[in-house]
């Protein structure tokens, strides 16, 4: 379906077989590490600037740097090494680089030396570590985190779970990342953006078989591109589908109305909202018709059910029918809730034939799992592929590095978005984009990962304009939204 050539994201175990195959290479995928590197330091730093300074960690990460102080030694800069392992204990590959940096007339410092340094490396720990640093490195990483300039992460940030994201105890801050092969899962969500700074990838040469590894993708707009279709002049409302929003009870009209508001930006042909709280017109976008609920469930080619549903027993019994509607279904908010709750819901939804998605947050997933929030955060690719097989539906995890996954396997962490949409009604805005795009007929997921990448995108183009992060309200998503939407369509 996707194009082979996208942004793998590998976690742990793919990333060991990948490197297992390549154990041999020449040259070995250690010193094409090192090479990448010097290659971006020489980038970051002048070359008459002062010398970098290279913390070289205990494993193979440690390697990767004493390769790049090799190879930056060469070039005439004096990088000076701190070496916080011992050499007897050495990967095998790690203690060749390191032989190789003494042989080539480097020293190792125990300590930082005094002087000023131009650049700072951080070859710690990279993606080796899955437990909290002691005191050594928690004092290292401080001292890394308290310099003044640039610092290139090699790998991932040490104190970084590269698997999830979580900060074990410390993490370096770094202004650049490095990652090695592939994309890691933590690099793009919970802690790892604030973390990375400005994450960049080298292949090691090993794109060609990037394709045949088992992992995930980055959103990326060639994944739904193909959808992304000028529209026939020779066109009438009828021809763009009809979306359908119910929610709205009583003292939460708003989030069905900004669900419904995106929802008409985004192109749908028909805009139905279905209000429990009964209300006439909707002032602001007066297209929107609003109607009684049950009747949406009728005159919808695509269905979002949840934004501002409340938990009811009216609310219950409307997730129940929209439920039996042969229509593409998301479910949101107070529908994942009441999923939650009633067991019965659930496994109706999944034995659904209809394609149906599911959009929660953290807190909201926790309770789709019946499982403590933490957990959730703890490994959020594995939290959404759960929720994908559970309840046969897509999943949309929101948050920092949203995730989304597909009940046949397939996961994607999208990289658009800034805190901005952590405010009131943005959901409910991401609702509406993509009811939107199923209306038009979308498959389901590329109609999740086009909205919850434009959702993002939309938000990062108001921060560009000063609007925002802070202060950026749903209800100027949608505007956003469309005005990037009609620009990545192609030229009629």
């Amino acid at each position: 379906m996707f194009p082979a050539a996208m942004t793998a994201i590998l976690r742990s175990a793919a990333l060991r077989e990948l490197e297992s195959r390549h154990a041999n290479a020449q040259p070995s995928l250690m010193e094409r590490a090192g090479q990448a590197a010097a290659r971006l330091a020489l980038a970051l730093q002048a070359p008459l600037a002062a010398p970098p300074l290279i913390f070289a960690g205990p494993g193979n990460n440690g390697g990767d740097a004493l390769v790049m102080a090799r190879l930056l030694r060469q070039q005439g800069l004096q990088p000076v090494v701190v070496f916080t392992g011992e050499e007897e204990r050495l990967p095998p590959d790690a203690r060749h680089a390191f032989l190789a940096w003494q042989q080539a007339g480097g020293e190792v410092h125990s300590e930082v030396p005094p002087g000023h340094y131009g650049l700072v490396v951080d070859g710690l720990f990279g993606i080796g570590l899955s437990r909290p640093l002691d005191e050594r490195y928690l004092s290292w990483v401080e001292r890394i985190n308290g310099y003044g300039g640039p610092v290139l992460a090699l790998d991932c940030p040490s104190g970084l779970d590269s698997e999830t994201g979580r900060i074990l105890g410390a993490a370096v801050r770094a202004s650049h990342t490095l990652s090695f092969i592939a994309l890691k899962p933590g690099l793009l969500t919970l802690d790892g953006p604030d973390c990375c700074g400005e994450l960049s990838v080298d292949d090691l040469s090993l794109g060609q078989d990037l394709a045949a590894a088992s992992g995930g993708q980055k959103v990326e707009r060639p994944l739904f591109a193909a959808e992304l279709k000028p529209r026939p002049k020779n066109s009438h409302k009828g021809s763009h589908g009809s979306a359908g929003i119910i929610g709205g009870a009583p003292g939460m009209a708003g989030a069905a109305l900004l669900a419904g508001r995106a929802a008409l930006k985004l192109g749908a042909g028909r805009v139905y909202v279905g209000m429990l709280e009964r209300l006439s017109v909707d002032p602001i976008q007066p297209e929107l018709m609003l109607r009684p609920a049950e009747e949406v469930l009728t005159l919808s080619t695509a269905l979002a059910l949840g934004p501002g549903l409340g938990q009811s027993g009216p609310a219950q019994e409307l997730l129940y029918q929209a439920i039996d509607v042969p229509l593409p279904l998301l479910i949101d908010a107070d529908g994942l809730n009441l999923l939650a709750k009633h067991p019965v819901l659930a496994g109706r939804l999944a034995r659904r034939s209809t394609p149906s998605l599911l959009t929660p947050h953290p807190a909201e997933a926790a309770r789709l799992l019946d499982c403590p929030l933490e957990q959730v955060q703890q490994d959020r690719v594995a939290a959404a592929q759960e929720i994908a097989r559970r309840f046969n539906s897509i999943a949309v995890l929101k948050g920092c590095g949203s995730i989304i996954a597909s009940p046949d396997g397939q996961w994607f962490i999208n990289t658009t978005g800034n805190p901005g949409l952590a405010s009131a009604g943005s959901g409910d805005v991401l609702s509406g984009i993509i009811v939107a795009l199923l209306a038009q007929g979308w498959p389901p997921l590329a109609a999740a990962l086009a909205g919850v990448h434009l959702h993002g995108a939309a938000a990062d183009a108001q921060a560009a304009q000063q609007i925002g992060p802070v202060g950026l309200t749903a209800g100027e998503l949608p505007d956003a939204a469309r005005q990037l939407f009609n620009a990545w369509m192609p030229d009629a």
